[in-house]
């Protein structure tokens, strides 16, 4: 198998990818924080990571993942409130949900999913560590590393000392040496959650947070260390310059040798937000789509460009699993080829910094010109890509399977139902709207606005 070029966020170039140790390629991805169903910008990471973690898999023989849960954060605090559960609830909640959504996209399980709260104790010692040398302080019970003694920070998002205050969401604070000094610990009130330490009842930053994760299973320097492309600053540049701080270092490839960084995901050309009310949740679609048309069509855009997600972009991901599942069908006794030119190709392709599109390309010229290709070549290219890219792992003939039958009667009941519900949207009556879409699922309809209108579908089908 080629080698495999990756672009690094901290060069800025592509790289060849030189593992530190060939026997255990290492590779960290920050998870997500869990207080809510995950959208298709968390589940775009997931499967980027994953799809890179298949990639070393058929090149190498171990490779360890670890991508963490947040399950400590002030919007974590925020939601357990406003809905009045406890955390522990919410966060086992949605850690559920997410990892079962994540499943249904043929993301596999990351060999170590690390929690923020099972490793505050090292939490601690890594923050005394950095006060013991000279690199943070405490203040009125919080601690802050203090910026300015970090010479090498800035490296990974390229920012000049004034610049980064920008974009980074960092509090001013009155208590700080400097402003652009971030949090390590925070004081807690008697209603917050909290662990005892040398600064008082409280709990850790979140940037601490993945740099003890991410020490602690896999220690440093590992091989990659990445994410969405908005953790680059503040999130990751912090990490480093805590870590690097702690092993009297300032390059970064101390801590991870690799970068990579997969580009945010837009709705029909906006940035998705609540104020938008366009937010498209996995939890949400997955009634109406196979997971796997979901995977792909997050993956049609090169993973370090923004995704534009559409109506389209599914209908072309559903065609073109369908021209694959359709050949595997129709081809289940040939038999698959251990080596091939069509896979060297693809293999090409792949390690060239994952170029998923360019390979979704190659393999519809190939289920284009079949007559070109041995039947065997072929279906050992298509076997090869699932893999790597986490595709045709269902049995075509259940893909097949056409959706359940409902009467005449029944049809026009669920379209009545859906214009009522669009009325009491119209009306701001979304509670009401709601009602119905509840009603709905009990039945086994799901539903999904679109740009276009509501659309529906049997649920599972």
């Amino acid at each position: 198998m080629n080698d495999i070029l990756l672009y690094d966020s901290l060069s800025n170039q592509k790289k060849t990818f030189e593992p530190i140790d060939i026997n255990n390629i290492r590779i960290y991805a920050c998870g997500p924080t869990v207080y809510n169903f995950a959208h298709i910008g968390n589940a775009r990471m997931a499967i980027v990571f994953d799809s890179f973690v298949r990639l070393f898999r058929a090149k190498y023989t171990n490779v360890t993942y670890v991508s963490n849960i947040t399950d400590i954060d002030d919007k974590i605090i925020e939601a357990a409130k406003e809905l009045d559960v406890s955390i522990d609830e919410l966060t086992q909640k949605y850690t559920k949900i997410y990892n079962e959504d994540m499943s249904k996209l043929n993301v596999l399980p990351p060999d170590v999913q690390p929690k923020a709260t099972e490793y505050v104790k090292e939490m601690v010692d890594f923050i005394q560590q950095l006060i013991e040398g000279g690199k943070a302080y405490e203040k009125d019970g919080h601690v802050f590393f203090h910026v300015p003694e970090h010479a090498a920070y800035g490296k990974l998002s390229n920012r000049a000392f004034d610049q980064q205050l920008a974009g980074s969401r960092v509090q001013v604070s009155n208590i700080k040496k400097n402003q652009q000094d971030f949090v390590l610990w925070k004081p807690s009130n008697e209603n917050q959650p909290g662990w005892n330490s040398p600064w008082g009842f409280g709990r850790p930053g979140w940037h601490t947070e993945c740099c003890v994760m991410s020490e602690v299973n896999l220690q440093i320097p590992f091989d990659i260390h990445g994410g969405g492309q908005d953790l680059i600053f503040p999130h990751h540049e912090n990490e480093i310059a805590q870590t690097c701080a702690n092993n009297n270092s300032e390059n970064p490839e101390d801590y991870a040798r690799y970068w990579i960084h997969n580009g945010f995901v837009t709705v029909d050309g906006e940035k998705m937000s609540k104020s938008l009310n366009n937010i498209i949740l996995i939890n949400d679609i997955l009634g109406n789509y196979h997971g796997e048309v979901i995977r792909l069509a997050l993956l049609s855009t090169h993973y370090r460009k923004s995704l534009d997600w559409n109506e389209h972009l599914l209908y072309q991901s559903k065609n073109f699993l369908d021209k694959g599942y359709n050949f595997l069908k129709n081809n289940s006794e040939i038999e698959v080829l251990e080596e091939s030119k069509l896979k060297h190709e693809l293999s090409t392709i792949l390690c060239n910094d994952l170029n998923i599109p360019e390979s979704i390309t190659f393999l519809n010229k190939v289920l284009k010109t079949t007559a070109k290709f041995s039947l065997e070549e072929i279906k050992s290219v298509l076997i090869f890509a699932g893999e790597v890219l986490g595709l045709f792992h269902d049995n075509p003939d259940s893909w097949f399977q056409k959706e359940s039958k409902i009467s005449l009667s029944e049809k026009n009941r669920i379209e009545n139902l859906i214009k009522q519900r669009n009325i009491f949207k119209a009306q701001k009556d979304f509670e009401a709207a709601d009602i119905i879409r509840a009603e709905l699922k009990q039945a086994g309809i799901i539903l999904e606005d679109t740009s276009e209108g509501t659309t529906w579908k049997v649920e599972n089908s």
